[in-house]
C-alpha cells in the first residue's frame, strides 16, 4: 500500500493588519499627539465661549508668544534626553539678550549683534559640557552655580537698566513675511519667530532621528554603559549636547531681545522653569533616553494657549502657575507608569 504523504504545515502568515493597527495605536497614544489633541480641544472649547480667542490676531499671538521658549526647549530636550539638566538657561538668555542689545547700540553691524550671542552661548555650553563630561560634576550643580553667577553678574554690571535707542533693523522678532493669497485663500503675515521655531524644530527632529550623533544621544541617555560598550563616546556626546543647547539658547535670546523696542537688562523671572516644563510636558523623560523636539514645541504652544485662555475666560492669570505644576506632575507620573509597564512586559 502506498503511504500518503502528510501535508506540510505552512508557516503562519504575518499579520500585517495587526502590526499596522499596533503602530497606529502607538502613534496616536504618543505624548506629542495627545498634546496636539489637547491643544485643538482647548482652542475649540475656549473659542466657542469667546470667539475672539480664535481670531486671527490672537491665534498668531499664541504661536508667537512662546516661540523663543520653544527654540530654547529644543536644546533642553537634548540635554534631558542625555540624562542631564540645565537650570541656567533663563539667566543665560537674559545675559545674551543684553549682549545683543549692547552691541547694537554701540554701532556693531546688526548681523554681529545677532551672531555674537549665539557664539557666546555655544562657548558657555562648551564650558558646561567640559565640567559635566570630563570633570564629572553633576549638571545640576554646574548650572546652579552658573545661574547665580550670571544673574548676579548681570545685575552688578548693568544695574538692571533698560537698553533703548536700538537701531531699526535690529528687531528680528518683529519682522514678518508679507501677506498673500493663493487659490483664493488669504495667508496672513507670519512673524519670523514662528517660522524660525518650526524650521529649527523640523531640523532637530530629523537630525536626532536619522543622524548617528542624534541617535547616540538617545543611547547615552537610555543606557550610558551599553552605549560605551557599543563604541559611543559619552564625553563627546555630552560636549555636543551642551554646545548645541548653548546655540539654541543664543537663538532664543536674540528672539527674546528683539521682540520689544527696549531690553531690560535683567533675567526674565521663571523663564528656566517654562523651558524645562515645555520639554518635560512635551514627552521628554526626566530619566533620559526618551523625547522629541516636536513634543517640546507643541507643549510650548499649549502653555501659551493656556495662558491666553485664562485671560479670555476671565480667570486670574495666577492660576497659570498651578496649571503648569499639574502638567509637570501628571507628565512625570505618566512617564514613570509607562516605564514600569515596559519593564514588566520585558520581564525585568
Amino acid at each position: 500500500m502506498t503511504a500518503t504523504a502528510k501535508p506540510v504545515p505552512t508557516p503562519a502568515r504575518r499579520d500585517d493588519t495587526g502590526n499596522f493597527v499596533s503602530r497606529l495605536i502607538s502613534i496616536v497614544s504618543s505624548q506629542e499627539i495627545i498634546l496636539l489633541f489637547v491643544l485643538i480641544a482647548l482652542l475649540a472649547s475656549v473659542g466657542s465661549a469667546n470667539p475672539r480667542y480664535v481670531a486671527e490676531r490672537n491665534f498668531i499671538n499664541i504661536f508667537n508668544g512662546n516661540a523663543y521658549i520653544a527654540v530654547a526647549a529644543i536644546g533642553m530636550t537634548m540635554v534631558i534626553i542625555s540624562r542631564n539638566i540645565d537650570i541656567s538657561v533663563g539667566s543665560l538668555i537674559g545675559v545674551l539678550g543684553t549682549i545683543s542689545g549692547t552691541l547694537a547700540i554701540n554701532g556693531s553691524p546688526i548681523w554681529v549683534s545677532w551672531l555674537v550671542p549665539i557664539l557666546v552661548g555655544a562657548l558657555v555650553g562648551a564650558a558646561i559640557g567640559f565640567m559635566v563630561a570630563y570633570l564629572r560634576i553633576p549638571s545640576i550643580v554646574v548650572t546652579l552655580g552658573l545661574l547665580s553667577i550670571l544673574k548676579g553678574g548681570l545685575i552688578t554690571v548693568t544695574s538692571g537698566e533698560w537698553i533703548t535707542d536700538l537701531p531699526e533693523g535690529f528687531f528680528l522678532a518683529q519682522m514678518k513675511t508679507p501677506a498673500f493669497s493663493i487659490l483664493g485663500l488669504s495667508i496672513p503675515a507670519i512673524p519670523s519667530p514662528i517660522i524660525i521655531m518650526f524650521v529649527l524644530t523640523l531640523i532637530a527632529v530629523l537630525w536626532m532621528r536619522y543622524s548617528q550623533t542624534g541617535r547616540a544621544i538617545y543611547a547615552v541617555g537610555g543606557n550610558a554603559e551599553a552605549a560605551r560598550l557599543s563604541g559611543i563616546s559619552e564625553k563627546r556626546i555630552l560636549m555636543t549636547v551642551f554646545i548645541l543647547n548653548g546655540v539654541f539658547v543664543g537663538i532664543a535670546a536674540v528672539l527674546w531681545a528683539t521682540q520689544l523696542s527696549i531690553i531690560q537688562s535683567t533675567v526674565p523671572p521663571g523663564l528656566e522653569l517654562q523651558i524645562i516644563t515645555a520639554a518635560v510636558v512635551g514627552g521628554v523623560s526626566i530619566l533620559g533616553g526618551v523625547g522629541t523636539a516636536f513634543g517640546a514645541m507643541i507643549a510650548a504652544i499649549l502653555l501659551s494657549a493656556i495662558n491666553s485662555a485664562l485671560v479670555f475666560i476671565d480667570i486670574s492669570p495666577y492660576w497659570f502657575r498651578a496649571v503648569v505644576g499639574i502638567l509637570i506632575l501628571v507628565t512625570v507620573l505618566a512617564d514613570m507608569l509607562r516605564r514600569r509597564r515596559t519593564a514588566a512586559a520585558s520581564g525585568d
